[in-house]
């Protein structure tokens, strides 16, 4: 990752923290530490991702988290529909971006475009 860690403002932070909580909890990734309007999310403890209501959020953006299998790819769809995402691209390989490239979007809270992606060929 090129990145140490990215941030974005949100319209609600209750409903996106509950959203990705349960979104993201297929893919092993979960909040490691939060205070008030505020949360970092990550794999193991380390944060890498954090949201809070401080200020106008930024306009529709898409974020793809990494899955380590189709099966969490999958799991993540379910969740997100699940927690009031609407779909944006069910489970499947994508393969006018690579041949292994498989994914899933949806349209979570404030019409981000969130996507668990798989890059491990699998059958």
């Amino acid at each position: 990752m090129i990145f140490d860690h990215i941030g974005f403002n949100v319209s609600d932070f209750a409903t996106m923290r509950s959203f990705l909580t349960a979104s993201l909890e297929p893919l092993g990734i979960g909040i490691v530490k939060e205070a008030d309007g505020w949360a970092m999310i990550g794999r193991d403890g380390k944060g890498q991702f954090w949201f809070g209501s401080f200020g106008a959020p930024p306009g529709p953006i898409h974020l793809a988290f990494a899955a380590q299998d189709r099966e969490q790819v999958r799991r993540f769809h379910a969740a997100a529909l699940a927690a009031g995402a609407k779909d944006n691209g069910a489970p499947g390989l994508r393969p006018h971006y690579h041949p292994n490239y498989y994914g899933a979007f949806v349209i979570g809270p404030d019409g981000h475009n969130f996507e668990a992606v798989c890059h491990n060929p699998q059958a």
